[in-house]
């Protein structure tokens, strides 16, 4: 995988982002474009429109985000509509074209585990990219992300993490945050209750589920673009999840639409319950294994054209490290180690 380390102001950041990952995004950007093309009739002129509202509130509200893209474009050689575009996929055309993917959380007296199969399209795994991003004042964050997207899966070196977990209800509002600078928000916070209280303070333009760890508390942070929920960590310290709301968003309808979500959340849960009260990082990486229900399972394999698992991260935020496994967890392709 492409290794891009940025660092200085947020123009810099994403100008180093751009200029290394040119090809990544440039591939990413036609992805998105053919996938919106096939899936909702609309040409990339038309994304842009939707992506220039987006454009408009993020600089007026988050103005080093804006920089960022705007660097990333430059850099890139990209227009900074492009870029952010791709930064509110899961906004435009209500989240349509959002990833599914399986997530857990489990605290224990002697680890932080945060773990994560990310499913998606097997054409965008070129285009996955690990970026290392230092800045003044702020954590320093290592993050798996598609090329050109400031904000994914990931942890920092006040030891918080992020997962993210794709719903589909209806709806967005270009006013709030959306959901991948809601996790570079996240990943710039020294604890998990602090980013959780940054994005319930934004609000969210679009619903997800975001997994929100430190070394001492986990929260599981599902949002519409008018609710917030916290999912809590059970008597064992655990939290799994998927692709459906686990909790009542009054107002919002779920479509859940992945059906196989529920059977996941079952088989994560059931797994676990196997295991001791220290799992080994072992134990917890054989979790994201799991081909019960194969396809459409844990470690997922697409199916006519259909997502497939691109990646599996394991962090121990505890220690500050993380493993990434490119490809199928089963049959890794590449394993890079991470620290911070």
């Amino acid at each position: 995988m492409l290794f891009v380390e940025c660092q200085g102001q947020p123009y810099e950041i994403g100008h180093q982002h751009g200029a290394a990952a040119k090809t990544e995004i440039d591939r990413c950007i036609r992805f998105y474009a053919d996938l919106f093309r096939k899936n909702c009739k609309q040409e990339w002129p038309e994304v842009r429109q939707h992506a220039a509202a987006f454009e408009k509130t993020s600089k007026e509200k988050w103005p080093a985000y804006h920089e960022e893209m705007r660097g990333i474009a430059d850099g890139s050689g990209r227009h900074l509509l492009d870029i952010v575009a791709i930064n509110v996929r899961t906004e435009i055309n209500f989240g349509m074209f959002s990833d599914g993917c399986t997530a857990l959380s489990w605290q224990t007296e002697e680890r932080a585990y945060l773990a994560q199969n990310w499913d998606w399209m097997d054409a965008q795994k070129q285009n996955l990219i690990i970026t290392k991003i230092t800045q003044a004042g702020k954590p320093t964050i290592v993050q798996v992300t598609e090329a050109g997207i400031i904000g994914k899966i990931g942890f920092n070196s006040s030891g918080v993490g992020t997962l993210l977990n794709a719903i589909k209800a209806r709806g967005t509002d270009a006013s709030r945050m959306p959901v991948h600078l809601g996790l570079r928000a996240a990943l710039e916070s020294s604890s998990a209750r602090e980013a959780v209280q940054k994005l319930q303070s934004h609000g969210m333009a679009a619903s997800a589920h975001i997994l929100i760890s430190d070394g001492a508390h986990a929260v599981g942070l599902e949002f519409t673009k008018s609710t917030f929920a916290h999912c809590t960590a059970d008597g064992r310290g655990r939290i799994a999840h998927a692709n459906h709301f686990l909790l009542a968003h009054p107002g919002e309808v779920d479509t859940v639409w992945l059906k196989d979500s529920f059977v996941r959340v079952k088989t994560m849960t059931e797994n676990t319950d196997k295991l001791g009260s220290e799992p080994s990082w072992e134990d917890v990486s054989r979790l994201f294994e799991d081909e019960h229900g194969f396809p459409y399972a844990i470690c997922r394999q697409g199916q006519d054209g259909g997502s497939t698992t691109l990646f599996n991260m394991v962090m121990d935020l505890k220690a500050k490290k993380g493993v990434v496994r490119l490809g199928r967890p089963t049959q890794a392709e590449e394993t890079v180690a991470l620290e911070l």
